[in-house]
């Protein structure tokens, strides 16, 4: 039943994306309505935005949340649209503004870790190995349905990049350090780890919050610097993605500051367009107190 549902929707999928994005958007704006109306995960979003902006006003948070929902329609529309879009326009609607602040890691035989979080389009970030020597590389989840996890696979590793499965990513990485193969690793940093393996929890957007430690203990692994990757919204179909230094020298840093420094990256990235990030994950369901006393 799984096969026969995936060759099912993939069929539809792949139709849809021979249609250019011009068209496309026009079908995000009829499923905009459709989520709007029909109140999309509206419980989690709304509870989300409230703890985390505790000073808004309801008419403040809707208007978030139906901003979200736009950018939200558009991402689903824009990831199935990767199946059949060509490198040259992937370039055009994706641009790296600052690439000299990975080159000059990877031309100093350093490899370099890039966190990143459910903001923009992540799915667009992979295009980062179309601008760069090194490999790039990425850690995903396994889906629980084999077709659409190898689907969504082929999508991410479609402009050369590798991918990683989480628990298999050391070896990984040990192996290509072992074949001397520089990598640029990008890691989205803000998913809720299951309650068995939460390790760290700090305040973030007004609550605790538990965080995965990955990227700090594969930067100190590697002894490699850390980027941010914020990736911005120009206008609809255009992103721009900003490198922003996190720490050049991992080594010695002291334990959390690698995660503490993106987190607060992160943070203050939501805060200047919230609209961008996914509020319709349930990123505190494990949190324990997680309201705190106070707004940051």
């Amino acid at each position: 039943m799984q096969a026969i549902g995936f060759y099912l929707i993939y069929g539809i999928l792949w139709l849809f994306s021979l249609l250019p994005l011009r068209i496309l958007y026009i079908i995000s704006d009829i499923l905009y309505v459709s989520i709007r109306f029909g109140g999309y995960r509206k419980k989690v979003i709304t509870d989300n935005l409230k703890f985390s902006f505790p000073n808004l006003s309801n008419k403040e948070i809707g208007e978030i949340r139906n901003k979200f929902y736009q950018h939200f329609s558009d991402l689903i529309l824009e990831t199935i649209k990767v199946q059949t879009m060509s490198k040259k326009e992937m370039r055009k609607r994706v641009v790296f503004k600052n690439l000299e602040k990975i080159h000059k890691h990877y031309n100093a035989d350093k490899d370099v870790v890039a966190v990143l979080g459910h903001y923009g389009n992540w799915e667009w970030i992979t295009s980062f190995s179309l601008h760069i020597e090194a490999l790039a590389c990425d850690v995903y989840h396994e889906l629980k349905n084999p077709y659409f996890d190898r689907h969504m696979l082929k999508l991410r590793s479609r402009w050369g990049n590798a991918n990683f499965e989480m628990k298999s990513s050391v070896r990984e990485i040990v192996r290509l350090r072992q074949k001397k193969q520089r990598f640029v690793i990008g890691l989205i940093a803000d998913q809720s780890p299951s309650r068995t393996k939460i390790q760290y929890c700090r305040p973030f957007l007004n609550q605790n919050t538990p965080f995965i430690l990955g990227p700090e203990k594969i930067a100190k692994l590697t002894e490699s610097p850390v980027v941010f990757f914020h990736m911005n919204k120009v206008k609809r179909g255009y992103y721009e993605v900003n490198i922003i230094p996190i720490l050049e020298s991992t080594k010695d840093a002291d334990q959390y500051e690698i995660t503490n420094k993106h987190v607060d990256t992160l943070e203050s990235i939501i805060k200047q367009r919230p609209e961008l990030w996914l509020w319709s994950h349930k990123r505190w369901k494990y949190a324990e107190n997680r309201h705190l006393n106070h707004a940051n």
